[in-house]
């Protein structure tokens, strides 16, 4: 599905709330949308390769890594492997590697930056915890929708507008 997050905020005024312009877009898809799944974690990409490893279908992962900037919590593997369970895409409060391999990969990915060094795996963090950042807090069964343009959440599911 293709979602052009302008028409979605012209069609959806008092329902959507925007994300702060922080997000760069990494990934193999222009726009996706889908459920929000959440992660809070810091430097640890325990729980996010947890969750990649599940059936995706209709979901987008909201990763909130605190911001960091010095370690990557979504490479190559992980992202194909989101990729092939069917996730829509990943938002990461932080940064991922790899970014090559993901630009050609069949997954939204937007993040802060990128960044080379991978993180530690010692089994840390929390999986569907409201998150908060860049202005907005996210709820776990809400909804994401971002393109090129920016990324909004929805607390129900939005429909593309007819032209």
């Amino acid at each position: 599905m293709q979602y052009i997050v302008p028409d979605l905020c012209d069609a959806y005024p008092d329902s959507v709330q925007v994300v702060e312009p922080v997000f760069s877009n990494f990934g193999g898809r222009d726009s996706f949308g889908g459920k929000i799944i959440t992660i809070k974690c810091f430097e640890d990409n325990s729980r996010v390769k947890e969750q990649v490893d599940l059936n995706g279908t209709g979901k987008v992962l909201v990763v909130d890594g605190g911001g960091s900037l010095r370690r990557a919590l979504l490479g190559d593997m992980l992202a194909e492997k989101a990729a092939k369970n069917g996730w829509e895409g990943i938002v990461v409060y932080g940064c991922i590697r790899d970014v090559d391999v993901i630009a050609q990969t069949d997954l939204g990915v937007q993040a802060l930056a990128s960044h080379p060094m991978k993180t530690d795996r010692r089994g840390i963090g929390e999986l569907n915890v409201n998150v908060t950042f860049c202005g907005i807090t996210f709820h776990p069964g809400h909804y994401l929708y971002a393109d090129n343009n920016g990324i909004i959440v929805s607390p129900t599911p939005l429909k593309m507008p007819e032209c």
